[in-house]
């Protein structure tokens, strides 16, 4: 996995970021997420969805 830690000080990392870091566990867990791996997938999922929504604010802001 890459960097796996959500950015301190509340800042969201980059949604490909994050995306990179899910494709590395489902990856490297060969695509059964059970246990740690399932509950630390949905926590990447969580960021990557806030990420996401960040990114659109800053498209939207700069339109």
């Amino acid at each position: 996995m890459s960097s796996s830690s959500p950015v301190p000080g509340g800042a969201v990392r980059p949604a490909a970021v994050v995306n990179a870091d899910i494709r590395a566990l489902v990856l490297s867990c060969g695509g059964w997420l059970y246990g740690e791996a399932r509950q630390r997938y949905e926590m990447l999922v969580e960021e990557w969805t806030v990420a996401c929504a960040a990114e659109r604010e800053d498209v939207v802001a700069a339109a």
